[in-house]
């Protein structure tokens, strides 16, 4: 008894420890797209999300004022002052007058930039640059510097996202295409897997065959043929290509196979007592699917709910396929997509606007989560 009592304890852990491994391989990247979101762009560049409370170092550049704001001052020309302005003050390490040289000398120090003039940047931004002969030109001199700057969070990246980008009407766009496409398959499916379990009609295990063969057809394989299928059948009654309606059918044809084969593993699983004697009390196999077998089955509609939520939600190829990219119609991911090509270097609008995306998901997932495992497992067993 103590050996088995042992195993048992043994195999408790380790599976608390692979599923503490696994969540934390989930959250941790979740974790640094939402802190990197909330974070400063130019802190995002110099720094990763894990260090995004500490302060951070990066190298900038600014230029000091032109000729016109010079003073005269023991037969030297001077100009002084802040090289932040009005920015909020951060610490210099070093600073330059090169680009391929930004920090050549530590803050501090007086450089001596050749013909007379020399040039001190402080720590706190103060500066001094002095020649022996008048400053000219407009424009004053290039200044590179190394500088610390404690952290700094902003919504404005969301703001920017929200009402800048066009996401907002992605978003929406989304859950037009999304909430359809995870109803329409249920109830197609339900009505299909019960009549799959319970009852009889000749070639039902042909079905059965066939439904199981197409859980393995790649989507990628399908796509042309079911848009050339799409297109005739909407030229032929006059409804137009590139509709909601179109992508609905879609995923619902995609979605169809796993739904059917999932929901009758687990209807077919309910007690027969069960059925038999509502039967017997003269209810009809329509009665019996909708008040015995739909209560029943809420948590693997719940499991399929979410699978078919996240599949759409997150799909592109689909999307752009039957959808297009016009601007009131293209989803989130196509959007998101758009963004990473013409802002690839904008880290804060892409961690923000991918931070956007999930939200719902997770929502979606957690709101549902308690039936996800049930849903799936209840099947694999048959009641007693």
């Amino acid at each position: 008894m103590a050996v088995a009592t042992g195993k048992s304890f043994a195999s408790r852990f380790g599976v608390h420890i692979a599923v503490f491994i696994f969540v934390a391989i989930w959250t941790v990247p979740t974790l640094g797209i939402l802190v990197s979101s909330l974070r400063d762009k130019d802190q995002i560049i110099a720094s990763g999300w894990w260090n995004s409370f500490a302060s951070s170092t990066q190298t900038e550049a600014g230029r000091l004022p032109p000729a016109s704001a010079q003073v005269e001052k023991d037969g030297k020309f001077v100009l002084e002052g802040n090289i932040f302005g009005d920015d909020p003050a951060r610490d210099i390490s070093a600073f330059g007058v090169k680009s391929s040289a930004p920090t050549q000398y530590p803050a501090g120090t007086t450089a001596d930039l050749g013909d007379g003039e020399t040039l001190q940047l402080n720590a706190d931004g103060s500066f001094v640059m002095t020649s022996t002969k008048p400053f000219e030109g407009e424009r004053g001199q290039r200044v590179y510097y190394a500088s610390s700057a404690p952290p700094k969070f902003t919504t404005d990246n969301y703001s920017t996202v929200l009402f800048s980008e066009g996401i907002g009407r992605s978003f929406m766009n989304s859950l037009t295409v999304t909430i359809p496409a995870t109803v329409i398959p249920i109830l197609i499916a339900a009505f299909a897997a019960y009549a799959l379990a319970w009852m009889r009609f000749p070639g039902r295990a042909l079905l059965i065959a066939v439904i199981i063969g197409l859980l393995v057809v790649p989507l990628q394989m399908s796509l042309i043929p079911l848009l050339k299928l799409y297109n005739g059948v909407g030229s032929f009654f006059g409804v137009p290509s590139k509709t909601y309606l179109g992508i609905w059918l879609a995923h619902t044809g995609f979605g169809l196979p796993f739904a059917i084969y999932l929901l009758r593993s687990y209807i077919a699983g309910l007690p027969r007592e069960i059925m038999e004697s509502a039967r017997i009390d003269g209810a009809s196999d329509f009665e019996i699917f909708v008040k015995i077998v739909l209560p029943l089955s809420f948590p693997v509609l719940a499991s399929f709910a979410i699978f078919q939520f996240l599949w759409v939600w997150n799909d592109l190829l689909v999307a752009m396929v039957f959808l297009g990219t016009e601007g009131d119609q293209i989803v989130l991911t196509a959007k998101l997509n758009a963004l990473l090509g013409s802002r690839g270097g904008d880290w804060e609008i892409l961690t923000t606007s991918a931070f956007i995306t999930i939200v719902v998901p997770l929502i979606v997932f957690f709101s549902l989560q308690r039936y996800f495992v049930r849903g799936l497992l209840a099947g694999s067993v048959k009641g007693g």
